[in-house]
């Protein structure tokens, strides 16, 4: 566009030169030529296109020329106007952008992050972290981003699941529960163990077709004294309000200091870890066996125990078993390695290990 303009001005500039020496006579004449022509122009229906240098140029002239002689122009004073107000105002535009520069989609992603696995955290809090990686965010713009996202303030963010609960005290929780087995001659027995969420490690405590209550206090005493000899204490026993849970069995563990967490009515995912035990052993174990009677019953707990803590992988402990017998083998894909089976239960459950 500027080359353009200056082609057009160096043109104007020459004809105004041979303008200028030619004789007064003659320049009237044709001003009286240009302005019929105008007329003729005038009279056509279609109006002629103007371009931004036509603009530019009758806009400038506009201010030279006296109104009195603005007739002479193809379009009206107030176009004229118009346009010189235009150019005068595109001087004072600013091209800088208005407003704060946007934030980045990564820091807005990390300040719902933050609220979500912190539910105390108020923006100030947040605002602060965020200082400490080194991210500057004002409070006003994490509760706008917050509120967006449907997140209240602290304390609105609902409270601590008990997925949390179980995560952050794992090391320190126990579980108890008891599960059914059906003999061959229909006779129902119930079996109690506990299980250490942290370890995975199932403790069996006994095999009985009458859970009374001064039996289920007993293996709790029982259970209470093995738990003496652990290097980290239990803090939390988890179970459930099956009435063979009495206060009795309770207070054997407050007495050591152990609380009673008791989970809500028809929610077995709140004990779940002691539930999916019970799935291992019935899939695993008992689905593919007849249990004769009690003394059965407990043979082959005892060895699937003994299996499922020494020897059976554990998703939750990146496939390790809670008691690995032996350490792990480390042997390169390529190496020949000479595997052992060893069948236990007589075959229904197999355990492997690497030849002496």
């Amino acid at each position: 566009m500027l080359v353009s303009l200056c082609y057009v001005l160096l043109g104007r500039l020459l004809e105004f030169a041979a303008l200028c020496a030619r004789s007064q006579e003659f320049k009237e004449l044709e001003i009286i030529v240009l302005r019929h022509e105008l007329a003729i122009l005038r009279r056509t229906t279609r109006r002629p296109p103007i371009t931004a240098i036509d603009r530019l140029l009758l806009a400038v002239a506009s201010r030279v020329l006296p109104r009195s002689q603005w007739r002479s122009f193809i379009v009206t004073p107030a176009t004229l106007l118009r346009w010189h107000q235009r150019l005068v105002a595109k001087r004072w535009t600013s091209t800088r952008p208005l407003g704060r520069p946007p934030m980045r989609r990564e820091t807005r992603d990390l300040v719902l992050r933050l609220a979500r696995e912190n539910p105390r955290w108020g923006y100030p809090r947040i605002v602060g972290e965020l200082k400490g990686l080194g991210i500057a965010v004002s409070a006003t713009t994490v509760r706008s981003w917050l509120r967006a996202a449907g997140l209240g303030p602290s304390g609105t963010r609902g409270e601590v699941t008990w997925r949390e609960f179980v995560r952050a005290h794992r090391q320190s929780l126990l579980a108890v529960d008891f599960f059914t087995v059906e003999t061959i001659w229909l006779q129902r027995l119930y079996v109690l163990f506990f299980i250490e969420l942290g370890s995975r490690r199932v403790h069996l405590a006994g095999c009985t077709p009458n859970p009374t209550a001064p039996w289920v206090i007993q293996q709790a005493r029982q259970m209470s004294w093995a738990l003496a000899e652990r290097a980290e204490p239990i803090r939390f026993l988890i179970r459930d309000r099956d009435q063979k849970f009495t206060d009795r069995f309770d207070d054997v563990f407050r007495g050591d200091g152990i609380e009673i967490v008791r989970t809500p009515c028809r929610a077995p995912q709140a004990n779940g870890v002691a539930e999916r035990f019970v799935r291992t052993a019935r899939t695993e174990c008992l689905d593919s066996l007849l249990v004769l009677n009690q003394d059965h019953l407990e043979r082959i707990l005892a060895v699937f125990v003994d299996h499922y803590n020494g020897h059976r992988p554990h998703r939750a402990l990146s496939l390790a078993p809670p008691e690995p017998r032996r350490p792990a083998a480390t042997v390169s894909a390529s190496g020949t390695a000479h595997v052992l089976r060893r069948d236990r239960l007589g075959g229904v459950v197999h355990e492997y290990v690497r030849a002496a």
